[in-house]
């Protein structure tokens, strides 16, 4: 549609009905029934908390220590557990752990980090423990049931750290193990020494999961070791780590230096020629653990983002009442700021920024949650036959072949396809867990790296949009608080450095670039037969940042330096904002499909389903604009600013200049777009109040 109106809008914020259809799992009860648990405590206890000013102190105090409780009885601790031994999601988790942490972090940020560290504690058990390991400490983490009497275990996850700074290098690790005791036919006792600095939960936790390098030539390498607080020595919590941030988890600078058995040691050990060789080391724990950890951090900031919607809502219609002179029914009484234009389409920004950052948050746990057993079976075949490092690149040469080349086949006409074949590389293992793999490694970082930082930035615009309310303590949502815990998001599990880095290396996969080709086939196909949908731009976007990646592989700058350098961080990294902005803006067209193809079969949205629609399309529309302009500006900064002159550009700059046309032309009725968006939010219904103190 290229006009500026629409029959129908969004009547009022979506609801349950809507977010389950297009976060996909209206479908899953058991899901449905852990974001309630959430919700409850989230907007209960949470709330309640930072209203009576809990986040003023850096002490772990009676009224927060309420919240394991509240995790406990409402189901959210259970939600990290395997069924077998409490838990209460079917299946893999990482799509229902996102959205218990979104619905916490709607409230704060700090409290979702006090219910996920658990899990991020148990992580290096639950990835790669032994059988007993997992057994044990997930039993120890479930909630106490009637009858019990047990002290429920609470962890904390003590990785790099090093003294006097945080965050800096995860190859660097700052403990050390050696060996205490080694009696004949005895167990080994191990020696740890590690201080820590930064480390959630640390008021409370009776056990720690933690990485040490080996300092003994009786053990081999790095691993991750199972510290509890009974152990013999030192397991001193230290002081509380004095932040500005996530007042409402615990986070201090512990000492240990403990005499553990060497069965703690994660995944296990054997023995060889008298050396302990533990089964796997430290980074190849963090590895699997981190890579779908770091997704559920980019959803506490999306979460953000969407909640200081209404709240800014709140504050522009009633910015004049009360005001001599300002009737109710006037103008100004019933829109206040809303009847400016700038009000209203700064906030279409935040709120277009915020459900990008969902879709692709969501979207990502949905991939590890499909992945998780393709990545399980496959690991065991290897394990199995032996097969590890060049031998394993060998194996799967074949299958990331065929993966191409379904690849290709699907990016073809459904008319021209040949099913017979898709259908058998579909049915290969292998080929799905190199193609899962692919996408993965490339969506967990740019999840991680887009939604921290472009959403710790639009919050600042949110609170920007209260005015001076938006710096007060009881600015309705908790914006500022909001806006400066995003700031510890964008470091939480690797800041922005490391996710680039991550980005610049796996883009580059061939399986990878494949389904690069396929997406902008079927967005161009979802434009020819709805041009509303902003289809048309995610894929210019993603077509250009196609050419750039291949272009920067060959080209060289004026110094004839090769730009594709691993080094060459200024060049790289900025490909990977790139990449990150049209991925998000992808998810976000596919989640508003989502909601065309499912939304009018729902009994109870399904009569309203029109303005939903109207209103969704025109957001996904207005964010892809956004996202495929700035690959467009990071391109051309790339392609031009390397060169003395743009002569220099030769033949390309005639290809360039094409790519980058198109951009512009898929741009058309875009802003027309966010006009809609804003009339809907000065139209669109609210409650009186929020449904949470304030």
């Amino acid at each position: 549609m290229t006009t500026n109106e629409r029959s129908q809008t969004m009547k009022m914020l979506p609801g349950d009905e809507i977010r389950q259809i297009m976060w996909r799992y209206a479908d899953r009860y058991d899901i449905q029934m852990a974001v309630m648990g959430a919700r409850s405590v989230a907007r209960g206890l949470v709330a309640r908390l930072v209203a009576n000013g809990e986040r003023n102190t850096h002490e772990w105090t009676a009224g927060k220590n309420e919240l394991y409780q509240a995790f406990d009885e409402s189901g959210i601790t259970a939600a990290g557990l395997d069924m077998e031994f409490g838990g209460i999601i079917e299946g893999p988790r990482n799509h229902a752990l996102g959205l218990v942490a979104f619905e916490l972090s709607w409230v704060d940020g700090g409290a979702t980090t006090t219910s996920l560290i658990n899990n991020l504690a148990l992580g290096p058990i639950v990835e790669k423990g032994t059988p007993e390991q997992r057994e044990k400490y997930m039993r120890g983490c479930a909630p106490l049931q009637p009858g019990e009497e047990r002290k429920v275990y609470r962890g904390a996850f003590a990785l790099t750290e090093p003294l006097p700074y945080v965050g800096v290098d995860t190859g660097v690790v700052s403990g050390r193990v050696t060996v205490a005791e080694w009696a004949e036919g005895q167990e080994p006792m191990l020696r740890v020494e590690k201080r820590g600095r930064f480390l959630t939960n640390m008021a409370v936790a009776n056990f720690v999961t933690a990485a040490v390098e080996t300092a003994d030539p009786r053990i081999k390498s790095s691993c991750m070791i199972i510290l509890e607080e009974t152990d013999e020595g030192l397991f001193d919590r230290g002081a509380p780590t004095l932040k500005l941030v996530h007042q409402l988890s615990n986070t201090h600078d512990p000492i240990f230096n403990l005499k553990v058995p060497a069965s703690r040691i994660v995944g296990g050990y054997t023995v060889k020629d008298g050396v302990i060789v533990p089964n796997l080391t430290h980074s190849e724990i963090i590895e699997a653990v981190f890579a779908r950890t770091r997704v559920t951090v980019g959803l506490m900031t999306a979460a953000k983002l969407l909640s200081a919607v209404e709240p800014v809502i709140r504050y522009q219609r009633g910015r004049f009442r009360g005001a001599a002179g300002i009737e109710p029914g006037s103008p100004r009484y019933d829109l206040g700021l809303q009847m400016k234009e700038d009000a209203l389409q700064r906030l279409a920004d935040v709120w277009a920024t915020g459900e990008a950052a969902a879709a692709i948050g969501f979207e990502t746990t949905r991939l590890f949650d499909a992945f998780t057993p393709v990545e399980k079976d496959a690991l065991e075949s290897f394990a199995s036959q032996g097969i590890a490092g060049r031998a394993l690149m060998k194996a799967l040469r074949k299958p990331q072949a065929d993966a191409v080349e379904l690849l290709g086949l699907l990016k073809q006409p459904v008319a021209a396809r040949d099913n017979a074949r898709i259908e058998a590389l579909k049915a290969d293992p292998l080929v799905q867990y190199v193609w899962q793999s692919a996408l993965c490694n490339v969506l967990c970082p740019a999840t991680k790296l887009w939604d921290t930082g472009t959403g710790a930035n639009m919050l600042r615009e949110a609170v920007s949009l209260m005015g001076g309310y938006g710096i007060t303590e009881d600015c309705p949502g908790f914006l500022f608080q909001k806006w400066t815990d995003a700031q510890l998001e964008a470091t939480y599990e690797g800041p922005e450095v490391v996710q680039r880095r991550q980005i610049s290396v796996t883009m580059n996969n061939e399986v990878f670039l494949a389904q690069v080709d396929t997406w902008i086939s079927e967005l161009n196909a979802l434009a020819a037969a709805k041009p509303e949908t902003g289809a048309a731009a995610v894929a210019a976007g993603l077509d250009l940042w196609r050419w750039m990646r291949a272009h920067l592989d060959a080209a060289k700058d004026a110094n004839g330096r090769p730009l594709s350098q691993n080094t060459r961080h200024g060049v790289l990294f900025p490909m990977a904002d790139a990449l990150s902005w049209i991925l998000a803006a992808r998810s976000l067209v596919a989640d508003v499909q989502e909601l065309v193809a499912r939304g009018p079969e729902h009994p109870v949205i399904g009569p309203e389903i029109e303005g939903y629609v109207n209103t969704f399309t025109d957001l996904g529309c207005m964010q892809a604009a956004r996202a495929a302009a700035e690959v467009a500006r990071i391109s051309a900064e790339l392609f031009y600013g390397y060169v003395a002159s743009a002569e220099q550009t030769g033949e390309a700059a005639a290809t360039f200049q094409k790519l980058s046309a198109a951009v512009g032309a898929s741009l058309a009725g875009t802003r027309l777009a966010k006009d809609r968006v804003a009339k809907a939010l000065s139209t669109v219904m609210i409650p009186e109040a929020l449904d949470y103190p304030q």
